[in-house]
Order: structure tokens, then sequence, then C-alpha cells
């Protein structure tokens, strides 16, 4: 099969050509470790854990090697360390534990690698310094400058005017700067920030500029030039555009990776989410709600370039197929490989630039035919781990689904009651409304001609 990927660099979908298939390399920027993960973190977590699980289908194990960074030394970190009166390293340690906790919940693989920034400050130097010998870079009041100018073709990968990339280069507004777009390799550290030695012949220590790390550890563990860097869209600029220009400019190469994929904003509700709205949700939180394989798959049921609009009613949709498909399976192993045609039909789809939602479509059809016949369960289920999905037993999806909500059958009785009075009412509406009320809180009615006769969860 030919896998296709959109390159935002290109603003096309191209055909994947790995520089060599027998090392297939990418990188995806990782959490800033400072507090709960919130599901908008979730989404290229999980996008990017299917790109890895196709490529490895595609190239062997062995031979994809996946980096996804945590970055420890951040100024919301110091805040947050100050604010709770304990070591960064406290803090960064317990947030970073939180993090592996959520995303294996969200059935993510780890990744191949998993650097910490605080751990490649020798690297960030060395990147510096080549910056600043090849005048690419420059010393002005203790801080260490890219000199954007320097670098012609500038802007590449978002292509924006120059007065909306001048604009956001002025977050960091600094009279010493050359030019309003040049951004801070290396910054002074002062009272109880963290601070190291600092590069360039300066005195006093110091601590790195956001940019400069990725750049940093992406050179370490995947060399000047690679295969796939991927990150949320709101990454583009100003991150990913001063990534490209520190690790072209250090290395003197024509791209930093050969393909640049970004997913799609997440909204709550229909709205941005924000503390200041009331509406930012944990990864943590909904786990306590939803089994981790719930969020995985209404997560993959948008395209990943597009924006998604994350619902409760999208959670009950996706805990009901759920519930369906684990019937379906029961407790049969999965087949998987070589011996899989489902997984290789499912392969196919995602091939198209990791066309989820065509996937799960298919997944629905594999389900009708794997209902009736034990061995093609099996292959159902191998097919589905490929999205990673269906890495339980169905016996093993009910306890945790059971187990994933505290259900108030008081509350669902009076529910189902006033539902069959307005059936009788023939107020269909509210009736249907009810349902919906029900499915998204995760239980399924069962209905007949006279009535609902039962209910279950579906989470």
């Amino acid at each position: 099969m030919e896998l296709r990927l959109y390159n935002t660099l290109t603003r096309s979908k191209d055909p994947f050509r790995p520089i060599d298939p027998a090392r297939v390399r990418m990188y995806v920027c990782g959490p800033t470790v400072y507090d709960h993960a919130h599901i908008g973190n979730a989404r290229p977590v999980i996008v990017f854990d299917v790109l890895f699980r196709l490529l490895r289908r595609l190239y062997g194990e062995r031979a994809v090697t996946y980096v996804r960074n945590i970055t420890d030394v951040d100024d919301k970190i110091n805040a947050r360390a100050a604010e709770r009166g304990i070591t960064i390293r406290d803090l960064t340690e317990e947030t970073y534990a939180w993090f592996r906790e959520d995303v294996a919940a969200l059935g993510c693989l780890p990744p191949s690698v998993e650097p910490r920034a605080t751990e490649h400050i020798a690297e960030m130097h060395q990147l510096i310094e080549r910056l600043v010998a090849s005048g690419h870079a420059y010393v002005a009041q203790e801080h260490v400058l890219f000199n954007v100018p320097s670098m012609p073709d500038y802007g590449q990968l978002s292509r924006r005017p120059l007065d909306e990339m001048i604009a956001g280069a002025r977050v960091d507004v600094a009279p010493y700067k050359r030019d309003a777009m040049d951004f801070v390799l290396w910054k002074p550290s002062t009272g109880d920030a963290p601070g190291w030695p600092s590069p360039a012949g300066i005195a006093t220590p110091g601590r790195p500029g956001w940019h400069i790390e990725c750049s940093a550890m992406s050179w370490k563990h995947l060399g000047e030039t690679f295969d796939i860097h991927g990150g949320g869209i709101d990454l583009v600029f100003p991150h990913h555009e001063n990534e490209i220009a520190q690790s072209r400019c250090a290395f003197h190469t024509g791209v930093m990776a050969q393909v640049w994929m970004h997913n799609g904003f997440l909204m709550l509700e229909g709205e941005k989410m924000s503390k200041s709205l009331g509406n930012f949700v944990t990864i943590r939180e909904l786990i306590g709600e939803w089994p981790g394989e719930v969020l995985r798959l209404a997560m993959l049921s948008t395209h990943y370039r597009q924006p998604i609009n994350w619902t409760r009613q999208g959670l009950g949709f996706a805990a009901k197929t759920l519930d369906r498909w684990y019937r379906v399976v029961g407790d049969v192993a999965a087949v998987t490989g070589g011996e899989n045609p489902f997984e290789a039909e499912l392969a196919e789809r995602l091939g198209d630039d990791l066309n989820t939602p065509a996937a799960i479509a298919h997944l629905h059809q594999l389900a009708d035919v794997a209902e009736s016949d034990a061995r093609s369960a099996m292959l159902f289920k191998g097919a589905a781990n490929l999205l990673g999905l269906l890495g339980d037993t169905e016996t093993g999806w009910r306890a945790r689904a059971k187990a994933a909500i505290a259900v108030d059958e008081q509350a669902i009785e009076s529910l189902i009651a006033e539902r069959l009075a307005a059936r009788k009412a023939k107020d269909f509406k509210r009736a249907d409304q009810i349902r919906e009320e029900l499915a998204a809180g995760g239980i399924v009615l069962m209905d007949n001609k006279d009535g609902t006769t039962s209910w279950e969860i579906a989470r």
C-alpha cells in the first residue's frame, strides 16, 4: 500500500518516502508539564499514536523511532512551583507521572524516546554556539537571539504575511532586538528561576528559550534531518517556524523534517476551551467518567486535520459503538499482521492521510461480517487494534465500563418513566430528548413495541 500524508510545508498530500526505510524517524511536540493535561493535549498524542502504529506495520517495529518530548523548563512551571511552594523538579516529576498515566489510559503506546528538555542543555549549547559562529544569532544584554533576517526564506512553513509575523514576534518585546522578529534562544535566570551555565561567553547563568529545546532534542535522537515532525496547528507559528530556522541554519540543510503534520483545534461543546469560561476539562477528569477507549474513539471519529467539537453526546455514541463491537468479539484473541486481511483493508484507509473516520466506517462494516463468524471476529479485533481499539476482552470492557460510571439507578428509572409517559402522550420530541440524554450519559435503552424493557451501561 502507499502512504500519503498532508504536508503543511508543501500544502499538498504527497506519497511518504522515508529518508531511510530501515530507520523511519518521527518527532512530535509533547506537553509542558506543570498541571494535569487537558483534553486538547490528548489529540496530538492519540493522532500520532495511530500514525506510529501504522508506520510500524508498514516498515517494521524496529525500523520506526518515535520521539515525543517533555518540556520541563518553562515560566509556567516556575510560577506553578512557586505557587505550590515546592521545587521545580518535584512539580515536573509529579505532573510528568500524571501525563504518563493519562495517555496510557487512552491506549497510547509509549514513544521510542521521551526526552526531557533539562537533560539536553549541552545539545542546546552546541546549537547556539553554531548559530552565533555562523552569524545567525547574536548576544545582547545576556540574551542570545536568533537573527531572523539572516535566513532569507524564513516563514516558508506558516506562509504568513510579514506584518503578521512581526505582530506574533512582538509577544517578546525587547529594546535589544536587532529586528522585531528576532527570537530568544537563551535568556538570563534571576531569582528562583532555574539556571545553567550560559553559552556564547555569557557569564551569568541562564535558561533556554522554548524553540531551541525541540531543535536540540530532535537533533540528539533523530539527526540533523528526519522524516516527520508533528504537533497541533497552534504550533505552526512561531514554534515550528522557529525550530526550522534554528535547525536549518545550524546544520546548513534544506529541510529540518521532510513532512510537517498538524492536527486541528479542539472545541468543547461548540466553544473554545478556557479556564475563564469555566469549561476547561482535563484528561484525568474525563477518564474518571469514561473508559479511556471511549475518549480515543470519539477523538478519532473526526479527521485529524479538521477542528473537532468535543461533546458528551459524541462520547455517548463512541461508548455505544464500543459496547456493540465488544459484543461482537467477546473474549476472542486478535489476529494481527500479514495473516489478517481485515487489518490490511483498514491500513489502506489509514494510508490516505490517516483517514480515521473512513477506517472507523469500515470497522462498522467489518463488525457486521464478524458478528456471525468466530474467525472473522478475531480478524475484526486485530484490525481494530491498528487504531488502538479493542485491546481488551468483552469481560474486561464490561468491568471497566461499570467501574467508570456512578449510576444513579433511581434517576434513570425516573427518566424512563417520564419517557414512557411522553410516548403515551405522543410527545415524541421529549421522548427522543430523554433517550439522547441517557445515551450521552452512557445509558442504552432496550425498547420493544410495548416500551422500554431494560437498560444497560454502554461504557
